[in-house]
């Protein structure tokens, strides 16, 4: 045919699962160009085009800038094929074949068109909990397989109505032809009000009947897309203290979910910017100063200064919030404290049945378990502390070609990750792996995403700690992929995975502080307070928080007062501790005698732990100052510390950190530390102003012992990462040293800078120690 051209488009990033291919075909119709568009097996999208040349460079040009919302476009390969003299454009079965690979898309909250739907009445999706569209709603917690089709996911299970077909083949419809997961109260997913014992109650209305009995101080389990929460009201101290007793967890802060941005302003500080991230596809739990006036339990975060606050993210979870009278509510996850989230009804009956007054459910399947997000700002600066809803399972691309690779991850926290060509895939945040269940939930993710990318991971990276029980996992996996097992020290891991967030070549070497609870050391000891010069392929110390003992191990990291003790040890005697604790009331109230003396005499015994943690001091400090004598969840006292600084308006005291050299390292002296904080206590200084001091110090003086280290290139930045690299004051000293020789400082934001992260770090190691 005379001047026709044809164009082969493939499209790679996250183009399936957000109404792309049907775009697609609106915009070739548009132009009048003929051919095809469809899925492919590597989560892809193919696209052969063909028409005049000017309609298909306007064709290309286009595709980026009117694509739908949620589509990423990372690549676009277009090559020239002969024409075919096709007439028509149309969206073509998908393929199993993988020409190159793509997304996996994750779950996106309730849009602003869908929500209306919802809400309003005259629509046939009034009041139906489950409506979506191309734009939103779930997508990797219902995948059976890629690509991402009706019949791959667990909406096979609803075959449209007639209503919906007929949407789904209407060009004219633009969020809903083509679209694979939406429904309507006629074919969708339907909601079920069950009592406590798992019976189902005959109620017209299962939400509404659900909003009234929690206004009346019930306890309700709530399905969502992920896994179940615990709603209950926020303002009740007894109902807030029973959900606390339900899940086992005295202090730690539970999540609440408000109706808009409108309600939220009157729990939280909130900006544009907070509003905004609230309000995005990915809908975290974000971190935000409490309001003085908020009408909140003080059960709900005891001791911080934040709220975590998100906004309903399904048709559901908005007309709950809509029906209930505060307008807010504790919505936690469901489950007991230190177990996986559950996901179906027979868990939360195993787990919390007898206690749960009420499960509001529905009968579509969760496949994938996917926890909320959790974000906080650092310095202004978004960061995760959790991956998973709305971000997981986005890969993370990196500035060169990694291979095939898989790793474990740690034991805290964690997300496991598989890698491909230059891109890493994190798994959700999986969680603690002391529990059964997480270890096998990040074995099945794991083998999902090697099974749908088609992988043959040649190494498997695991961390270097000896009692870590992902290391089980690492050797089964080994042996099962026939791929080489590779260690990779836990803070050159935090190191690397800085580097690769920040785009930065992970092969250059470059300057690291890395803060945290724990990490096994090259030397035996537990890390934790580290700066180091960092690449792929190694690292070298330059400076370290000095060692001290943590007498009793684990009890010590739960016991922060034996943490002091056993600090203080190294330069005071027993009966001068004795005196102190009495002094500042911890001894009978924080501590007994004896635990005071036992723990003592095994700080100078030579046969307990040792510890150069950041975390770990803080603890003590924390302890010191009577903010927290237990940790009842990971970095508890630390995190009271930070907070209890920053709600004073603590400010960092002028006076130098106290170093000392440690193996030819140049360390802060924690002995000293503490010694200078009970000078100042006695002095009158107020206890806030040396909280946030000693913090300070912490990155400050690590800080400046890389970069008097460091001669590389002036554009490197700064990297900071780890559990504790998010502390508002740890940050300001890190920043505050490298302002001084000219550099800037990154924190990760793609990848959370602590354990959920350093699955990144361990793949990008293990391929420069077997390539």
């Amino acid at each position: 045919m005379a001047n026709r051209e044809a164009l082969r488009v493939r499209v790679v990033g996250l183009v399936q699962g957000v109404g792309f291919r049907p775009f697609v075909h609106r915009l070739a119709e548009r132009l009048g160009l003929a051919g095809y568009v469809r899925n492919m097996g590597g989560s892809e999208v193919e696209i052969l085009v063909e028409g005049p040349p000017d309609s298909l460079r306007l064709f290309v040009s286009l595709l980026e800038k009117e694509k739908p919302p949620p589509a990423i476009i990372e690549e676009m390969r277009v090559e020239p094929v002969p024409a075919r003299g096709l007439t028509v454009f149309r969206i073509e079965k998908s393929s199993r074949s993988r020409k190159e690979r793509s997304m996996i898309p994750p779950d996106f909250g309730i849009c602003d068109w869908c929500a209306r739907e919802v809400l309003e009445p005259g629509t046939r999706f009034y009041r139906y909990p489950w409506t979506s569209c191309a734009w939103c709603g779930p997508r990797f917690s219902m995948m059976y397989d890629i690509p991402y089709d009706r019949e791959n996911t667990a909406m096979r299970e609803f075959p449209f109505c007639e209503e919906c077909r007929r949407d789904y083949e209407d060009m004219g419809n633009i969020r809903r032809y083509h679209a694979q997961g939406f429904s309507c109260p006629r074919c969708g997913p339907k909601t079920i009000l069950l009592d406590g014992r798992g019976e189902p109650l005959d109620v017209e209305d299962p939400v509404a009947e659900a909003a009234r009995l929690i206004d009346e101080g019930h306890i309700v389990a709530v399905k969502g897309v992920g896994g179940f929460h615990i709603a209950s009201l926020a303002t009740d101290d007894e109902v807030v203290a029973r959900v606390r007793r339900i899940k086992s967890r005295p202090t730690q802060p539970l999540a609440l979910m408000a109706r808009d941005c409108s309600v939220a302003a009157g729990l939280v500080a909130l900006d544009a910017h907070a509003c905004q991230l609230l309000r995005s596809p990915r809908r975290p739990i974000l971190l935000l100063p409490k309001r003085d006036d908020a009408p909140v339990s003080p059960l709900v975060a005891p001791g911080l200064d934040t709220l975590g606050i998100m906004l309903p993210y399904t048709g559901l979870h908005l007309l709950l919030l809509h029906m209930v009278r505060d307008g807010f509510l504790v919505m936690t996850s469901g489950n007991r404290h230190g177990m996986p989230m559950c996901r179906t009804v027979e868990c939360i009956l195993d787990q919390l049945g007898g206690e749960i007054d009420y499960i509001l459910t529905h009968n579509r399947e969760i496949v994938h378990r996917v926890d909320d997000s959790v974000v906080r700002f650092t310095a202004g600066k978004p960061v995760l502390l959790r991956r998973a809803r709305g971000y997981a399972p986005e890969w993370i691309r990196i500035s060169r070609s990694v291979g095939e690779h898989v790793a474990v991850g740690a034991d805290l926290q964690t997300a496991g990750a598989v890698s491909f060509d230059d891109k890493v895939v994190l798994t959700q945040y999986i969680g603690d792996l002391d529990e059964p269940g997480q270890l096998e939930e990040l074995e099945e993710e794991l083998k999902w995403l090697i099974r749908v990318y088609g992988l043959r991971p040649s190494s498997v990276a695991l961390d270097m700690h000896p009692a870590y029980e992902s290391r089980r996992l690492a050797a089964k996996l080994s042996e099962e992929l026939d791929a080489e097992p590779v260690e990779v020290q836990h803070h050159h891991a935090h190191a690397v995975a800085a580097a690769a967030d920040a785009g930065l070549d992970p092969w250059d070497y470059v300057p690291a502080v890395t803060v945290d609870g724990a990490g096994y050391g090259v030397d035996g000891v537990i890390w934790g307070g580290e700066a180091m010069i960092a690449g792929a392929e190694g690292f070298e110390r330059t400076g370290t928080i000095k060692p001290f003992p943590l007498p009793g191990g684990d009890t010590a990291t739960k016991r922060p007062l034996r943490i002091l003790i056993g600090i203080l040890s190294q330069g005071w005697g027993l009966d001068e501790i004795l005196q102190l604790l009495e002094k500042m009331g911890h001894l009978g109230k924080g501590i007994s005698e004896e635990e005071a003396v036992t723990s003592y005499k095994l700080a100078r015994s030579n046969r307990t732990p040792l510890a150069s943690s950041a975390g770990r001091l803080l603890d003590a400090v924390s302890a010191l100052l009577g903010l927290r004598y237990r940790r009842t969840y990971e970095g508890e006292p630390a995190i009271v510390l930070e907070a209890y600084a920053r709600r004073h308006g603590g400010k960092p005291l002028p006076d130098e950190p106290p170093a000392t050299s440690y193996k030819g390292l140049s360390a802060l002296d924690p002995l000293r530390v503490l010694e200078w904080v009970v000078e100042k206590l006695e002095e009158g200084v107020e206890p806030w102003h040396l909280a946030a001091t000693v913090m300070y110090w912490v990155g400050r003086h690590l800080a400046e012992t890389v970069l008097e280290n460091y001669d590389g290139a002036r554009d490197k930045p700064l990297l900071i990462s780890g559990g504790a690299a998010v502390n508002d004051y740890i940050y300001m000293g890190a920043a505050d040293a490298a302002k001084a020789y000219g550099r800037t400082v990154h924190i990760p934001g793609k990848v959370p800078p602590g354990d959920g992260g350093i699955a990144l770090g361990q793949i990008i190691v293990a391929a420069a120690k077997t390539r």
